[in-house]
This record gives C-alpha cells, structure tokens and sequence, in this order.
C-alpha cells in the first residue's frame, strides 16, 4: 500500500489545476444547451457528492425550472486481467480503476484533457445592462463550427491500467433532440498508467477489459419533501430494461418497436409517504421544501422517466461493427452495497468481487422483480421498490470483454436522456386529479385524450423512448442531422416608460426570430409574444404592466427546406435553443409619465374561483373610472382562443365576463385585459 502513496500524492498536485472548490478534487463543467442539462466531471464520471456538494443533482430536465433533478450517482469502472503494476510490484490477477457511485478516482485516474467547445458563441444576455446568468451557465473554452453538435465536452484520463480513456459528450439545442446526451467512450491500450507523458506499462496485452457504468437515479428533486425525503436518494425510484434477451419471459413481452438496448428508471410507489393520495407522479397539492405554497394545484413534479440507451460497442479491437451482444451485463444492484463504497485499485480481494460483478451477464429485470404483473401494478403498485434495502436501487451496464494489444482501442457510444410530460400538461393533468378527489380511477382529459393520472404518468415512458429512437437515428446519421440556426450572440432587455425594450444581434441563416415570455418567475410557462423578420432586431413589448416581473427568451428560426427530417427530425422550420438566451434576471416596465396628461386608467383583474375551471370561467375587471376594455384568452404559444370583450366601453365599477370552456382542450391558458393605458394577465387552468 505505502508504494501507492507517492502516486496518491502527484495525483492531487497535478489534479490541482482542475479543482473548483474544496469540496472537490477535480474540475466539473455543464452542459446545457439543450432540455437535458447535466454536469460531468475531468475524472469520467460523477460520483455522489463528490465532486459537487448536493445528493439530488444533475440529469436535470425540463433543465430551465429549478429542482428538477434526477441523478444521485454515476459511477465508471474499467476492469482487465492479469494487470501488470506500474509500480513493479506483483501483476494484479484482476484490477478494477473506479470513479464513483462513492469515490472519487484521485490516484486511479489521471486527467490530461477537458475541454468544453461549443458551435456557436454563447449569447450574451442581459437585463437593464447587467448580465443574468443561467444557474447551469455553459464555460466553453472555444468555438469550433464544424463539430458534429452544438455543444461537445472531451475528457481524456490515464488510468492506472495503463489504459487511456477519451469521453465525448454531444448535445444538440434543435427541440425535437435536445432530450439526450450522446456519450462516446474510446479505450485507448497506451500504457500510460500516471498523469506524465511517460509511458510506464509498455508492451503490455490488456485482457478482459471490461467498461462498467451506473446510474442511480431519484425522479425528481421537486417532489423529495413532498413524498418524502428517502425519494430524493432514489428508495422508491424503480428500474427497467429493454434488449437484454429478457423480453419475451415478461409478463407483458417487450413490442417489436422497443427492441433497443436501454435501462430506464421512474419515480414509483414510496409506502412511506404521508400523502393522501397516490405518490406516482408526485401531485402537489401541498407546500414542501421546493414547492411554494402558490404551487399546490395539484401540478405532477414526477411524471419525467429517465435512461441510457446503448447506441454502439465495437464488437472487438480489430471490428468496429456494433455488437448487438453488449451490454453483455446489465442488472440493478442494490444501491447502499457496501461494494459500491470505499474502493481500492490495491485490494484484490475486493477488486475480484467487483469483477465478478461487471460481468455477471443479464440478471432479472429489476422492475418485474419487485411488480411480477408487471403493467397491471406499474400502474396501481404495492409493493416497496426498495426490497427492504436502505438505499433503493441503481441499473448498471457491462460492455465486454475486450482484448488491447497496444495502441488497440474500443469504442462505445450511449445516450443519456429523459423524457415526459410537459410543463403545462403536468399542471392540467395534476389539476384534474386533485379537482377528481384524488380519484386514481377518474378519466382525465388532456389534449383531447383521457387516461387516469397513472396512465398519463406513463406516457413519459413513450416519451423516453421516442427519444431513444431519434438518439439512435441521429447516431445511424452519423450525427450529421439538420441544425437550427445559431441563437442570436447578443439579446439584451431594457425597461421602458410603458414598455419593455427588447435588442437583438442578426443570426446567421435566421429566417426570422421568436420571443417568448413569462411573468412572476423565469420557471413558468411561457407565451409566444412577437415573432420578428429576419432584418428585425428589436421589439417594444408594450403589452405589460407596472410591478410585475417579466422574463424573456428569443430563438432564431430556420427555413423549413433546410430541414429533410434526417435523424427522425419533424418535418418544418428548426428553432434555436432557448435555453441559452433565456434571462434569469426580471425586467419592470417603468411608469409613464409625461406631464398634463391624466393618470393612467386603473386596472384590476380577478382570476376565476374555484380554480383550476371545469366548464365556465367568470373574471372580475374592476375599473377606477370609464375606459374601452379589449378581454382575450391565448394559448401558451400565443394562439388567441377566445376573444371575450372587443373594444366595449365599460363604466367605472365592477364588471363580470364569462367564458365558455367547454370548447377547448385542457390545459393552461392566458387571459389578458387591457385598456389604452394599462393591462393585466391571469393564467388559467382548464380541466375537465
């Protein structure tokens, strides 16, 4: 063991330079361009609390609202046999190099690159002059436009196997796959068993390389209070498979169109919930640690399934066809398995029960393990997840093993990704359960279709898995899939006497631009409010009050022929991400004030009681003297529904106005009021 320690020691010097804090030991950077923001680390993987001081964070999605994390712990362990030592001491029959669930890899891995690169300069975005900065904000360290995606990280580490491993993450921004993260991982046999140039193992044969992934996932963070606090390190969180040469033993036989290999996790049945109600999907109907007690609707904060979809696996060093074979492990572990804390690449005895366990082949599905039925009680389940285990459980992959002569490499390619429920489905769907009574039986309307709230829940998985489809097509393209163009570089927002002022630099190949906008808190639905030429640069959004805080987003739009749907891309004019123009700052409209004119006509606008509204809606406008009263409902992209008032001179006083739902779909809505010198909003939710 004493040998070990000077390596231990030149590993955290030359770690030094890649450090962010004092809580961790190597560097980490986002990813963020698109829905899917995650974090990654200069080590290969992101061990719990490692490397960032928070258990529930990260595989964040939708990435723009706060507390929707999902990800406890990854873990990455490479393996091989009859490993000679660096060091010159006795081979190791077995070693095993380990960066998470629980360690961190100072002293068996060896970073040498970390490099963030983006396709595009990141926009510089502003609020009354001052920068506002995502809370998962992108540090790229250059631009490179021809990178196949719009966002790609590369970490390099040696590893004390003498086996270099490259990893490449690529994010692209175009809405329809901005769900996923594609991850190449590259084996590389250089010997190189420490961070220097040197190469210390030459010549050696790496046998029996196997790679080793975990993810243990808690869907998601919003709903940890509410349910209850073992959530939010994954307790209940369940875990199933697809392409592991199980499907046809399960209850329900996996469909010809879910042959992919992946392992996905959803928030499941927690018995030690104190709600009142069913916990899947996570209703919130009462404030909590990350719910606000404005926020009790009954809005879903864990309908989101999430996975990892394996894309490719050499099949060996000498053929770089895929092999349909691999992952040749894939099983659930128990989380809190003492084999998953305190690992040594110098304890043999350990390292070969690790071994063992990389490559311990296809073990039962963890989710028909704990619902035999399996659909039936997906559905209505009663069973504990956890299995009587502290932890709950974590899906692991297995790819191998492969033999390195040297210079030899392997290349496997996965995709992270996640998949559900809108925000404003979330919100209707919710709103309908709570307004049924909590009825886990009642049909609730959305979109024109009616499911239960279980079944609306898991339409998230459909939803996962058409992203792992287009992840695979964009794969099968060679990545090479249409591309929006570039977000404008500059989006600024100004307050104005009576308007919000709005700027923007021209993109390239832009046809023309979005802008969208939200009010209260940048994590709320927002509403298309101007669409722009391509020679536009700026907006007055005059549609807006005093004292209430507006947030604001701008996307360039493409042309609809640059588009030939490549990569399961839907047919129609790309948009950019909105993710990087977004402000998190809030802008106030000023007053206006120009003298010898009147004081502005006063405005009030009462949202609708009860709420959410099944079937009619009544609005109280109050009035402080006689003014011309326009009343409009709009949908969440801006589409008006229903014009309810248009133009009519009303007189001072208390004035009611109906509206009809009956003839609109469920889901969120926005009434706006407005006379020549004021104007209010109200969101609506419909539900039936």
């Amino acid at each position: 063991m004493w040998r070990h320690a000077p390596r231990l020691v030149l590993a955290i010097a030359l770690s030094a330079g890649l450090a962010t804090g004092a809580h961790a030991q190597f560097e980490t950077r986002w990813v963020s361009a698109g829905d899917l923001h995650n974090w990654y680390s200069a080590a290969g993987a992101e061990c719990e609390e490692c490397f960032e001081n928070a258990q529930q964070f990260g595989w964040r999605w939708p990435g723009r609202y706060p507390h929707t994390d999902m990800q406890v712990s990854k873990g990455l362990w490479i393996g091989a046999l009859n490993v000679a030592d660096p060091d010159g001491g006795d081979a190791f029959p077995v070693r095993v190099v380990h960066v998470g669930p629980r360690v961190t890899g100072v002293g068996e891995v060896f970073p040498d690159l970390f490099e963030l690169v983006t396709r595009w300069s990141l926009p510089v975005v502003t609020v009354n002059g001052e920068a506002t900065l995502a809370p998962a904000r992108m540090r790229p360290d250059r631009v490179d436009p021809s990178i196949p995606s719009d966002v790609m990280l590369v970490t390099r580490v040696h590893t004390l196997l003498g086996l270099t491993m490259e990893r490449r993450v690529y994010q692209f921004s175009q809405p329809s796959h901005d769900d996923f993260h594609v991850i190449e991982y590259v084996l590389t046999n250089t010997g190189n068993a420490d961070g220097d140039a040197d190469i210390e193992l030459p010549g050696q044969t790496l046998q029996g390389v196997t790679l080793f992934t975990l993810a243990r996932l808690a869907i998601a963070a919003e709903a940890r209070y509410l349910v209850g606090n073992p959530t939010g390190w994954g307790k209940n969180t369940m875990n199933d498979a697809r392409g592991d040469g199980l499907g046809a033993s399960q209850p329900q036989p996996d469909p010809a169109d879910e042959q992919f290999r992946a392992q996905f996790a959803w928030h499941g049945y927690f018995p030690g919930t104190s709600l009142p109600y069913d916990n899947l999907g996570a209703s919130a109907q009462f404030p909590a640690i990350n719910i606000a007690s404005s926020d009790t609707l009954g809005r879903l904060t864990a309908s989101p399934f999430a996975g990892v979809v394996t894309l490719h696996a050499d099949a060996s060093a000498t053929d770089a066809t895929d092999d349909p074979s691999q992952p040749s492990t894939t099983r659930a572990v128990q989380s809190d398995d003492p084999l998953f804390s305190t690992n040594d690449a110098t304890d043999a005895a350990k390292m070969a029960a690790e071994y063992a366990l990389m490559t311990s082949g296809h073990q039962p599905r963890h989710a028909t393990t704990v619902e035999p039925t399996g659909m039936p009680r997906f559905l209505s389940p009663t069973r504990d997840p956890s299995q009587g285990s502290s932890g709950g459980f974590s899906f692991t992959n297995g790819y191998g093993p492969y033999t390195l002569a040297p210079g030899e490499s392997v290349r496997i390619v996965v995709a992270e990704a996640a998949g559900g429920l809108s925000r404003e489905a979330n919100e209707a769907i919710g709103a309908a359960f709570k307004a049924s009574g909590n009825d886990a039986g009642a049909g609730l309307v959305y979109a024109g279709d009616t499911k239960t709230k279980n079944e609306w829940v898991f339409t998230s998985r459909d939803s996962l898995f058409q992203t792992f489809r287009r992840a695979l097509a964009t794969y099968d393209a060679g990545y090479a899939i249409p591309m929006a163009p570039a977000p404008p570089a500059a989006f600024s927002v100004s307050s104005g006497a009576g308007r919000l002022h709005l700027e923007w630099t021209p993109s390239e190949g832009a046809a023309g631009y979005d802008i969208f906008r939200t009010e209260g808190g940048y994590n709320s639905a927002y509403t298309r409010v101007h669409s722009a030429g391509a020679t536009d640069t700026s907006f007055d959004d005059t549609d807006v009050v005093l004292s209430v805080p507006y947030y604001y987003h701008i996307v360039s739009v493409g042309s609809e022929a640059a588009n030939d749907g490549t990569g399961m891309t839907p047919l129609g004019a790309l948009r950019s991400s909105p993710h990087v123009t977004q402000t998190y700052a809030p802008a106030y409209v000023l007053p206006v004030a120009v003298e010898g004119t009147p004081e502005a006509t006063a405005l009030r606008v009462s949202p609708p009681v009860p709420h959410p509204v099944r079937g009619r809606a009544g609005f109280g406008i109050d009035l402080a003297r006689s003014a011309s009263v326009t009343a409009a409902v709009y949908s969440v992209t801006g589409r008006e529904v229903a014009r309810l008032v248009s133009g009519r001179t009303l007189a001072a006083g208390h004035h009611e106005v109906e509206w009809t739902t009956s003839d609109v779909a469920p889901g969120v809505y926005v009434l706006r009021v407005w006379t020549a010198a004021a104007s209010r909003s109200v969101r609506v939710v419909v539900v039936r």
